[in-house]
């Protein structure tokens, strides 16, 4: 194998701001301790919580890396005690509990997963951050069903694409909310049925109307805001509402009574704190019901564009406009 340096590149956030606060720094490449295993990282998937760890509203959990970056994908360069799944070579993809944007990161060895031949390593950093994220809402809060319909909100985002074609590919119906026709017409080709624009269409009335009047039965949501009080009259009777972000804001008024006249679940969940036994169920769980579709094809991520490890700052700006259909990725 070839010997590892000694120091790497990362970029590191020289202090709570906008982009432009994304700086390379020179750090010493970490050792993998017990049950973890070090990445030369050759992708690095670029996700909102990294926005918001580099505004300083979202600091990484005690114990894990300052740098930002939840998922990686590249070539196994070391390995801990007590690691089983993965040698010293294998492509693999992973999510991270930080540290992503490096030449070289530590990941979890049961948090990582085998490249398919099927996936690029572009393609491969692009998934296991937004794969989990909805696996773990749609299918196993969310409890979507083959016939039940789905509404994304943000379809056209990293999440919205990935969950258009797993449901799709579990056999349920898909509706998104967008805010352009290029946006619309990405989700359609993906599958979607509906796609809505949220900025000239009212969303509840053309959910009701896509369904015949019943409803979505699972509401993925990362908006909250006056959005809530509104999922709760888009939702289908004993829908299940999924809360993953907030990005109109945190605090809500809502008619608690519609949750109850329609036996509503409104659940929610982060990714990031979660403990690495949680990751590796999920893991397990992927790997057991979507590596096969992964593996034929069938699920791809939708790339909108790629940036080098050290444009980081310029990756940031392209998601901060809203603009980016799919996933945003750092070439290492």
């Amino acid at each position: 194998m070839e010997k590892l340096p000694a120091q790497m590149t990362v970029i590191g956030i020289s202090k709570p701001g906008g982009p432009e606060v994304l700086l390379p720094e020179t750090r010493a490449v970490p050792s993998p301790g017990l049950g973890e295993i070090l990445i030369k990282v050759q992708a690095a998937g670029v996700n909102r919580p990294d926005v918001a760890q580099r505004s300083g509203s979202y600091p990484p959990p005690p114990g894990a890396s300052d740098l930002p970056g939840l998922e990686v994908a590249g070539e196994v360069a070391a390995v801990g005690p007590g690691v089983t799944r993965h040698k010293v070579g294998d492509k693999v993809m992973s999510l991270v509990a930080g540290g992503g944007y490096a030449q070289y990161c530590i990941a979890q060895d049961a948090q990582a997963m085998a490249v398919p031949p099927s996936l690029s390593m572009l393609e491969a950093g692009a998934i296991p951050e937004t794969l989990m994220t909805v696996w773990h809402n749609v299918f196993e809060r969310g409890a979507l069903q083959p016939g039940e319909t789905l509404l994304i909100h943000g379809g056209s985002s990293g999440i919205g694409t990935m969950a258009i074609q797993l449901a799709k590919a579990f056999g349920s119906k898909v509706i998104v909310t967008v805010g352009s026709k290029d946006k619309a017409d990405a989700c359609l080709k993906l599958g979607a049925i509906s796609a809505i624009n949220y900025k000239t269409e009212d969303f509840v009335a053309e959910v009701k109307s896509a369904t015949n009047g019943a409803g979505a039965n699972v509401i993925l949501d990362m908006v909250a805001g006056d959005y809530v009080e509104r999922n709760y009259d888009a939702a289908a009777v004993d829908g299940r509402i999924v809360q993953i972000a907030v990005l109109a804001g945190a605090k809500v008024t809502v008619n608690i009574a519609k949750l109850m006249v329609k036996r509503l679940h409104h659940t929610g969940s982060t990714l990031r704190p979660r403990s690495n036994a949680d990751k590796a169920a999920m893991v397990a769980a992927i790997e057991a019901k979507v590596m096969p579709l992964l593996r034929e094809g069938r699920i791809k991520p939708l790339m909108d564009s790629t940036f080098p490890l050290e444009k980081a700052a310029d990756a940031h700006r392209r998601m901060e406009t809203s603009e980016h259909i799919g996933k945003i990725v750092l070439q290492v």
